[in-house]
């Protein structure tokens, strides 16, 4: 379940022929604001599609057969991994269909629609959204034959999303610089699995940090615990992409290994970094890309004297929903 260095260097290879080298941006304000000695950036809102997603979904579509290619594929999805699949598919010539909660951001979905996808909305009622869009991808799957992906829980999504990872230890690498801390958002957790496994496989001292909204830490508690475990996501959050019940066992045993540990983060506090992206950094982050952000400016973590990276990895919001978010903190 666990990709090695030797596999997340082939996937990397592949992918970042069709994915946007993201800017590696160095902030002396968050440097001042946090204690840390250095602080860099991971732009990945400024990928195709707005976030670091294309870069596991082009991956994991390069794994088809030519058989599987023809039928197309089918996953579900809050928006994130829906638009990166979706530009995948269109680049890669595979049919796409998505299951979309329906009230998913329509922003996120018309840009689903924009790339192509076929895009089916799924009603959860008082069930966990990501739930009951899980079953009806599964059902579509078996209806019209189509390829049933995962969005977080599939080896290859991990090593696809470690790109992220490796392309930011070249750029720390170019400024002379190695990471000591990590911060990474988690949802299911693919992102943090791959990242994880691409930090310890170059550097095992790094620390690496998994950043929960509240009522939804199911990898930081699953790591606590030592075995995968799922949370009841019995609060809202305006960290629509991170409400992910239970973590994926293949971006879990990802890590484990390299030894991730969890906090959580208000939504109050991801509003602050909402702001503070846009006045400080320029740039227009969601709150499920801003929440690792958050974690460091409400020293969720102690940064004192280190050198830190902060992956903030997505930028798809509607402007009337970012203003709203930056006038309730003003």
């Amino acid at each position: 379940m666990i990709p090695n260095a030797e596999e997340l260097a082939k996937a990397y290879a592949v992918t970042r022929t069709a994915t946007q080298r993201t800017p590696l941006l160095e902030s002396d304000a968050l440097a001042t604001a946090s204690g840390a000695a250095r602080v860099f950036i991971k732009a990945e809102s400024l990928q195709h599609a707005g976030s670091f997603k294309i870069r596991g979904a082009y991956w994991r579509l390069t794994r088809l057969s030519e058989e599987e290619r023809g039928r197309g594929v089918v996953a579900y999805s809050s928006g994130n991994f829906a638009q990166g699949l979706a530009a995948a598919g269109r680049a890669q010539g595979v049919p796409v269909t998505i299951v979309m909660p329906v009230d998913a951001p329509e922003t996120k979905r018309r840009a689903t629609e924009g790339y192509g996808a076929r895009v089916v909305l799924s009603d959860h009622g008082a069930r966990p959204r990501e739930e009951a869009a899980s079953e009806l991808a599964q059902e579509i799957a078996a209806r019209d034959g189509l390829v049933l992906l995962h969005p977080f829980d599939d080896p290859a999504i991990v090593a696809g999303q470690a790109g992220a990872g490796l392309e930011t230890l070249e750029q720390l690498a170019d400024r002379g610089a190695a990471a000591e801390l990590v911060l990474c958002p988690v949802g299911g957790g693919g992102l943090i699995g791959g990242v994880s496994l691409a930090f310890h496989h170059a550097h095992p001292r790094t620390r690496i940090i998994a950043v929960e909204p509240e009522g939804y830490d199911s990898m930081g508690a699953s790591l606590a615990g030592g075995e995968a475990r799922r949370v009841t996501g019995s609060r809202p959050t305006i960290c629509d992409a991170l409400q992910a019940t239970q973590p994926g066992a293949a971006p879990f045993d990802a890590a484990r290994t390299a030894g991730v540990v969890g906090i959580t983060v208000t939504d109050a506090a991801v509003r602050r970094a909402l702001r503070f992206a846009f006045e400080k950094l320029k740039l227009v982050l969601e709150p499920s890309g801003a929440i690792a952000l958050a974690a460091l400016l409400e020293r969720g973590v102690d940064p004192a004297g280190k050198v830190v990276v902060v992956f903030v990895t997505g930028g798809n919001i509607a402007p009337e929903t970012f203003m709203n978010y930056l006038a309730e903190t003003a």
